[in-house]
């Protein structure tokens, strides 16, 4: 089973994906790792290098031809599920999870780490919930066509396991 793991930055979709793999003895796909490995530079370079329309084509691009394994816990960029038709995708070639979290809650989990995020860096506490809150209105009736919506407050890799039939 291929398990992708969707939601905002911040929700925990590469942590859960490391720990959910390992648990299972599944794969681990990180999608931007993927990404950066093709383009031979950061996500963010590659974005500010070529823009966001060609960054979302060389991510949908990415996401079909990857030679998953059968069994494999894909952790995908926030906004992979919202461009193209890439949801509907994942849905029929795996489950998709979305790991749905708060504006406030995952500003708090960002905060500390804005430097690394561009679009982020020069916002304050409620500059960041702003964004976020903006963000999420767009993006939610994409994320929502997951197959699993799973509150990400005290998410672990053993409680999401038991949520996915057929494990």
């Amino acid at each position: 089973m291929k398990i992708f793991l969707t939601g905002f930055m911040g929700c925990g979709k590469t942590t859960l994906a490391k720990k959910l793999s390992a648990r299972l003895g599944y794969e681990l796909v990180d999608l931007d790792h993927e990404i950066e490995k093709q383009a031979g530079t950061t996500v963010g370079d590659y974005f500010a290098l070529h823009g966001e329309s060609a960054f979302r084509e060389l991510e949908s691009q990415t996401l079909k031809t990857f030679p998953y394994q059968e069994n494999s816990v894909i952790a995908t960029g926030g906004g992979t599920p919202c461009y193209f038709d890439n949801i509907d995708w994942m849905n029929l070639n795996g489950l998709t999870v979305y790991i749905e979290m708060s504006p406030e809650a995952l500003a708090k989990r960002l905060e500390n780490g804005k430097a690394k995020r561009p679009l982020l860096r020069d916002l304050d506490e409620q500059g960041i919930v702003d964004f976020i809150t903006q963000k999420l209105e767009e993006r939610n009736p994409f994320y929502r066509k997951a197959s699993l919506v799973v509150n990400g407050i005290s998410l672990t890799a053993e409680s999401l396991g038991s949520l996915i039939p057929s494990l």
